[in-house]
């Protein structure tokens, strides 16, 4: 991890420039899994790295441009553990398993991913939209191709199925960014309707269901 000293150096070589935005980087993702997304504060941020809070919008021009360039550094962190977790003839349900722990465990991953088309994709430029949808394409089509490996699927169907899991991951996750309310007392009806909404079985059921629906329907 890069100290808030490396931050504070004069950034005058292109090298130097690139170490002092990965120390930003590194400083802000710490910082987001503190306070989370809606309490984040360019402000705060910038008080903690010791910058001008000008100098932070010289590498991010917004808020959510710093979003972005967080979830594209989740996403390839994300990738590189979940493959290592694959196997050849995986089954349907490991596989499931795997993908959402993994991507669960990765603390920034899903809080970005859920955001990043209502949100933070509104307020950056297209050039750099542009740019981010191309490293997405590119990891998308990275994890494929071990998906078909691990779940014997050709590729046409193991990019349905990344694409379709980062769908489901978004739509089963949701209810884990509520309120926290394991230490309330909840009426027993509440407690089962949240029981049935909880977001690991909710994925990996239906995550199978999608992947043997996709196998049956064009075969290998």
């Amino acid at each position: 991890m890069l100290s808030v000293v490396a931050i504070n150096q004069r950034a005058r070589s292109d090298e130097q420039k690139a170490l002092r935005r990965q120390a930003v980087l590194t400083a802000a993702e710490t910082y987001f899994l503190e306070v989370g997304f809606e309490a984040f504060s360019m402000t705060q941020l910038a008080k903690k790295t010791g910058l001008v809070k000008g100098t932070l919008y010289l590498y991010f021009k917004t808020r959510e441009e710093l979003f972005l360039t967080l979830y594209e550094q989740s996403l390839m962190r994300w990738s590189q553990v979940f493959i290592s977790h694959l196997s050849n003839a995986m089954t349907s349900r490991a596989y499931a398993q795997t993908l959402f722990t993994t991507a669960q465990a990765d603390g920034a991953f899903l809080p970005l991913l859920i955001r990043l088309e209502h949100v933070i994709e509104h307020n950056v430029s297209i050039p750099r939209l542009v740019k981010s949808k191309q490293v997405f394409k590119h990891q998308v089509e990275t994890v494929a191709a071990h998906t078909a490996t691990s779940l014997n699927l050709n590729d046409a169907q193991a990019i349905e199925v990344v694409k379709t899991m980062g769908v489901l991951l978004i739509g089963a996750t949701r209810a884990d960014q509520g309120p926290e309310l394991d230490n309330e007392a909840l009426p027993n009806d509440v407690q089962e309707l949240i029981a049935s909404f909880a977001s690991e079985p909710l994925f990996v059921k239906n995550a199978v269901r999608i992947i043997e629906g996709i196998r049956s329907e064009t075969g290998v």
